[in-house]
This record gives C-alpha cells, sequence and structure tokens, in this order.
C-alpha cells in the first residue's frame, strides 16, 4: 500500500510538471513559463524609483503572474532582475536580487 502511495505522488508531481528539491524553497518545473506580459505601469512614485518588472512563479501545478512593482533605489547598488533558469532538473526562478 505505502508503495503504491508513493508512486500515485509521483506520478501526480510527473503530471502537473513540478519537481520539488528536497532542501530548499525552489520548485524545478518540467515545462517553460509564458512570455513575461507587458506591463503598462506610469510613472514613478518619486525620482529616486525604477520598475522592478513582473514575472511568472509557480503555484498549484501552474503558472501565475506577479506584477510589477515600484522600488527605492538603493545608492551605490545595482538591482539585478529575476529570471528562469533552465537546468537539468527543468526550470528554476533565481530571485531578483541587489548586488
Amino acid at each position: 500500500m505505502k508503495k503504491m502511495l508513493t508512486t500515485l505522488a509521483f506520478a501526480a508531481l510527473m503530471v502537473s510538471g513540478c519537481f520539488v528539491r528536497a532542501r530548499g524553497p525552489d520548485a524545478y518545473v518540467a515545462t517553460p513559463p509564458p512570455a513575461p506580459r507587458v506591463e503598462v505601469y506610469g510613472t514613478a512614485p518619486g525620482p529616486d524609483y525604477f520598475w522592478i518588472g513582473g514575472h511568472y512563479y509557480w503555484s498549484g501545478g501552474t503558472y501565475a503572474w506577479r506584477n510589477g512593482y515600484w522600488e527605492h533605489r538603493r545608492p551605490g547598488r545595482a538591482y539585478v532582475p529575476g529570471y528562469w533558469e533552465r537546468g537539468p532538473r527543468g526550470h528554476v526562478w533565481v530571485e531578483g536580487r541587489w548586488r
């Protein structure tokens, strides 16, 4: 019975296209994300703001869109946008960061 449940759980992950690491929050997804949406973001709320574009994230067996937002600039630092990276285990989201 336990082997059957394990097999069914694995099959469900295969069908959904999601492979989850044993450690850490990263989800590996078999299918690539859709093309990014075109966002209309208007005028910055102030001179020290810049736009961080939205992106797709993996949720409940499908891709969902997270809207972009205005971020306050950090003096002396640059923002590196997040991106989907393809690897041997599938696609994984690499979070944006300041450097």
